[in-house]
């Protein structure tokens, strides 16, 4: 269990599994930035959240909805549950929509994932299978929570725990996928370590002079 000021974001599961340091940059030093990337995901989620609760042949349809697990140290918020009658139960069925297509990491489904084990701790039922939306196919691909799903997903979540702990920003390390993220200038990827310390000791140096 952990204290509710422990508590990790749901996004930070999508930072991480891209990049530990981004991770590191938003969520222990607070830096955020907005590139088409993220501006085409945050229109795609506001259109989410813009609309109502419904009903629909039988499933509840629940929009934006508050989730937690006291067991993980995480909240956040699922795009959508499908509550979908099964005989005399109703099964909650978690969609996360994304803007762009399918990740070759486990991003997406580890975000999936960890919305289903909060809403297995919060309902008190299994939450099985789940699905993502993605904008590029426009197409809903459903996906299996398994064991294994579920064990790679708890690890990432210890893991970013570890990291706001103890407040650890990994070093900088240039990769293709860099061009991509929205931190690249905060970041600083191409400047190897010893140069970049160098140029943020000669910042503060020229600010020491110019005060």
């Amino acid at each position: 269990m952990y204290h509710e000021d422990d508590w990790i974001q749901l996004s930070s599961i999508q930072h991480y599994v891209f990049c530990p340091r981004q991770c590191g940059l938003i969520h222990v030093d607070g830096l955020w930035g907005e590139n088409q990337f993220t501006a085409r995901g945050r229109i795609l989620h506001e259109k989410v959240d813009s609309g109502e609760d419904e009903t629909r042949h039988g499933t509840h349809i629940v929009r934006s909805l508050n989730i937690y697990s006291r067991r993980l140290g995480l909240s956040g918020r699922a795009d959508v549950v499908e509550f979908i009658k099964d005989g005399t139960a109703v099964k909650p069925y978690p969609v996360e929509y994304k803007s762009g297509k399918p990740k070759k990491n486990i991003s997406d489904l580890a975000q999936l994932c960890a919305q289903a084990l909060c809403l297995e701790e919060m309902l008190k039922v299994p939450v099985t299978e789940g699905a993502v939306f993605y904008g590029k196919p426009r197409r809903r691909l459903s996906m299996e929570l398994d064991v294994n799903l579920r064990h790679e997903t708890e690890k990432i979540i210890q893991a970013i725990h570890g990291m706001i702990m103890k407040k650890y920003i990994p070093p900088a390390k240039y990769e293709k996928k860099c061009n991509s993220c929205s931190l690249y200038d905060f970041c600083m990827p191409g400047i190897p370590g010893t140069r970049l310390d160098n140029y943020i000791r000669g910042l503060y140096q020229t600010d020491e002079k110019t005060s």
